[in-house]
This record gives structure tokens, sequence and C-alpha cells, in this order.
């Protein structure tokens, strides 16, 4: 693809404070836009618990096409706990996404960004800058809506394949690698729990030959519970982590707790082909429509789309464009920026405002 081109992007803005922090995330693009030498062309579409409402579908086909069609595709945040399927589980268009495009890669990043409180002691002089790699269409979430229940039990399975384990630790350490590149320790841990299961013993076993494939990738295994341990003790010790798809699920919102909390902490689900970015953070009804919606985790989110578009079509010019973004947000939070989950009196405008202003 020529830099020249347009890149399409399909912006699911979802529910709740879903479109209060994507309008500002798409500003952020447009001021990048120019000074990087790209150009943005914004597509949205229908997705969420409203739609669902209104259609009984959580996405239309159409959204399911755009989204096919895109160079990427920018979330918001989807679901309502009030709205829900009949076997009572929440609309999330965002995990049907992952299985609907074979979004193996869940990348969480957790950096703490200078001005940001972490609960963690030393935490503020030592830094964190870590990454879980989450599995996101296999693990427990495979039994998503096959779990069988009885009046006496209840069962969901597990499922770990070759296939997408390999294409997992094959991705890990081409992210280590690249972060190694970039001055960071370039280390990968694999986290399971192969002393009691099977499946996690067969996990471990496609790391370690993955491993001894890249052998100046430094690595680690750790069983999760004591991963957890290590975390909240010392989370400056970890660089890359990859797991599986619930641990992810659950280790990924300890990080972001690590880092100020989930108006904080971006993310992004990759494929071979195709890649969703969106915050971790929920649709938070509670704020809806008050303005007090942090945007950060989400404009962070659009700068991991512009670097992985540059890894696509080798636009270096995206990559340089989504660290301007990340070196705004740093200077706008050491300035003195202080969201309300954080007992500041920042909103969605002055989050957004500052963090222009420093592009």
């Amino acid at each position: 693809m020529s830099a020249n081109d347009a890149l399409h992007i399909a912006v699911l803005a979802g529910d709740g404070i879903g479109p209060e922090v994507m309008a500002p995330a798409l500003e952020v693009l447009r001021k990048v836009e120019a000074s990087a030498g790209l150009k943005f062309r914004f597509t949205g579409a229908a997705a969420g618990a409203h739609h669902y409402l209104e259609t009984g579908k959580s996405m239309p086909d159409s959204t399911l096409r755009l989204c096919e069609e895109a160079d990427a595709i920018l979330l918001g945040a989807c679901g309502l706990p009030s709205v829900r399927y009949p076997d009572n589980t929440e609309i999330m268009p965002q995990v049907e996404l992952r299985f609907q495009f074979d979004l193996y890669a869940g990348v969480r990043p957790a950096r703490l960004i200078p001005g940001v409180p972490s609960p963690v002691v030393g935490a503020d002089r030592r830094g964190i800058d870590l990454v879980v790699i989450r599995e996101s269409t296999e693990g427990l979430f495979a039994s998503m809506g096959k779990g069988v229940v009885t009046h006496d039990e209840a069962r969901e399975t597990l499922l770990i394949t070759r296939k997408t384990s390999e294409r997992l630790f094959e991705f890990s350490f081409r992210l280590a690698e690249r972060r190694k590149a970039r001055g960071r320790p370039g280390a990968l841990t694999c986290v399971d729990k192969a002393n009691v299961f099977k499946a996690f013993a067969f996990f471990r076993e496609m790391f370690d030959e993955a491993a001894s494939r890249h052998p100046e990738v430094k690595t680690d295994r750790l069983y999760v519970d004591a991963c957890s341990a290590l975390l909240v003790k010392r989370p400056w010790d970890f660089d890359v982590m990859v797991m599986e798809n619930m641990f992810g699920d659950i280790l990924s919102d300890m990080t972001a707790g690590l880092i100020g909390g989930m108006g904080m902490a971006p993310s992004a689900d990759i494929g071979d082909r195709y890649a969703v970015f969106q915050p971790c953070h929920g649709t938070a009804p509670d704020i809806m429509g008050q303005g007090k919606a942090n945007p950060t985790a989400m404009i962070l989110s659009a700068a991991m789309m512009l670097d992985w578009l540059a890894d696509k079509h080798g636009l270096e010019t995206a990559a340089e464009a989504g660290e301007r973004i990340e070196r705004a947000v740093d200077k706008a939070y050491a300035e003195g920026i202080k969201p309300m989950e954080f007992g500041g009196g920042n909103g969605t405008a002055d989050i957004a405002k500052a963090v222009l202003a420093e592009l």
C-alpha cells in the first residue's frame, strides 16, 4: 500500500462512554494526519447493546462487511449490564469479532505514565512497562455459548490447539524482538498451570519449541498463581508475558490496576490479516453523558493501531505518529492532568484538550 493512499478505519463507537472516548481519539488521529503524511478515512458502524435492543443482533451484517474491508478497526466499548442475551450473558461484539476474524493475539500493554499513581510501592521510581499477550480465541472462552448446564452441574471446556498456540508464540517472540530493538529487555515469560493440567503442559511444550527457534530472546516460565504474586510485588521485572485466554483476561485487568486503572489501559486483538483496537475499560453507564470518562486508553489504542499499520504496510511515518501520540499523553500527565478516577477534576474534554495541545 502507498503512503498516499487513505487508510480506511472502521469506527465502532459502541455503547455507554464508548462514543465519548472515541471522539477525542479521532481528533488526535486527525491532528497527526497531515504532519505524518498520512490520510485517514473513518467510517462509523453500529455495534453493541443498543443495536441489539433495536434489531435483536449485536452487529448488522453491514458492520462485519465494513470491518472485513477496512485497514483496521477502532472500537469504543460495547455492552450494557442491563442488556443480555436470553442465556443471561452480556452483548459482547468485541468478543464476537475475535472469533469472526481469528484475532488470536490479545495485546494488553501496561505502562506507567509520569504523574499517574500506582498502588505498588516504588513503581514511580522503577517504572512499569510490560505487555500481556492473551490468546483470544481459545482457552476457556472457546466454550462461550456452548457450556452445558443441568440441575446438578455445569461444565465448560477449555481448548488449546497446536495451530493457534504456535501462531501465538511466534507473534509473542516477534513482539519481544521488536521491543528489544526499541530498548526494552526483550524477554518473554510463558504463564500457565502446567503443573496441574495436561492442556497447559501441552501449551508450555509448544512454547519451548518456539523458544528454540528464537534463542536471542530471554525466556522464563511461571505458574499463573506465582506470576500474580510477583506482578504486585515487582512488576518492573516483567517485559512480555504470553498466556491462555482466561488467565490473560484476569492478569491484564490486574496489570491495568498497576498503572492507574482501566482508563489508562489500551489494547489490541490481532490476527494474521485483521486487528481491532480498543480500550480495556467497559461502557461505564454510571458516568455516561457526564463528561467524566477518561479517553486516555482509547487514545493510546489509536496509537497502537498506527504502530500495527506501520508494521503491516511498511509505513514508518505511521509508527512515528504513534510514538508522538504516546509522548503527548506522557507530557499532558506530567504537566498535571488528573482524571476524575484519581480524585482529580479533569474530565473527557480537559484530557483531550491537553493531549491535542502537546501534539
